[in-house]
């Protein structure tokens, strides 16, 4: 008995730092629960690329499996046009000079566009490299009224979302000089909205996954040339992001799940009344880097 009164300390000191340790663990679990529901503004991730209505899909095919195309592409003479020192430089100052004068447009005009027109800027876009050839985009093109105005309905209740909640407030008062907002009534308006889609991976015709190497980079080359076809054709537009919609807007769209936005472009000629920021591109010394 004298014994057992003499542990007894022991085991209440033994009792008390067990207690302590499981303790300080649930509080180290509680708090980084709190962290993880926390949503904190990080502006430079793109919640659409987390797709949440993808489908199960099976497994990546290994390295080696056969991506079903031709073993050998035959190779065919190429001539390139060539011009003279003199067309090289007027040429390329032309070209800067039409590109020079490309702005974002928020104000468009519910004039009607050649669908023709439409048609052979999404061709020249198409001419962009990717990687392997896979050619990895779908320029999803709406003119329907009903169809545009469920576009803005989503997008404008997802961009209030953002520019409230998500993005911060170094993003939106680095918006507010140049008056936007998350109304946009150009989703209406404009007589075209192209959306262009990355397919993230293609299908084989057995239905495996067919692999589209640096897709996010090929698209975007695409959607650069896509912008130069624009202004060359006397068209303007405003690169539209919207962060957040594009589960919503592929569903609407019936595009299967392969298939993430990456652009949304509203197409036409600027209203009468049409206004843009004054703005300054950088100097060629700024951009450019000669070694």
């Amino acid at each position: 008995m004298a014994l057992f009164s003499s542990l007894t300390p022991v085991f209440i000191a033994i009792i008390c730092v067990l207690i302590g340790v499981i303790m300080k663990k649930t509080n180290a679990e509680k708090e980084k629960r709190d962290t993880k529901s926390k949503h904190p503004s990080r502006p430079w991730v793109d919640e659409d690329l987390k797709d949440g209505t993808d489908h199960p899909l099976e497994e990546e095919e290994g390295e080696e499996e056969w991506q079903g195309l031709e073993e050998n592409v035959a190779h065919i003479p190429f001539a390139g046009e060539r011009y003279s020192e003199a067309e090289m430089i007027e040429r390329s100052r032309t070209f800067y000079e039409l590109l020079n004068k490309r702005r974002s447009v928020r104000f468009l005009s519910d004039e009607p566009v050649p669908r023709e027109v439409i048609e052979n800027v999404i061709r020249t876009a198409g001419t962009s490299p990717s990687g392997a050839h896979t050619e990895p985009w779908t320029f999803v093109v709406v003119q329907d009224p009903y169809l545009k105005h469920k576009i803005r309905e989503i997008v404008e209740e997802e961009e209030e979302i953002n520019y409230k909640k998500r993005m911060g407030d170094r993003w939106v008062n680095d918006l507010k000089r140049l008056r936007t907002n998350w109304i946009k009534e150009y989703l209406d308006t404009a007589p075209y909205l192209i959306l262009i889609f990355k397919q993230v991976y293609g299908r084989l015709p057995n239905g495996k996954k067919k692999t589209h190497y640096y897709n996010e980079i090929s698209v975007s080359i695409a959607c650069g040339i896509l912008l130069a076809a624009l202004q060359n054709a006397g068209l303007y537009t405003v690169t539209s992001t919207p962060l957040n919609c594009g589960p919503q807007l592929r569903v609407l769209l019936q595009r299967p799940a392969n298939e993430k936005l990456l652009l949304l472009l509203p197409v036409g000629y600027p209203k009468k009344d049409a206004t843009v920021p004054m703005l300054t591109r950088k100097p060629l010394e700024d951009i450019m880097v000669l070694m």
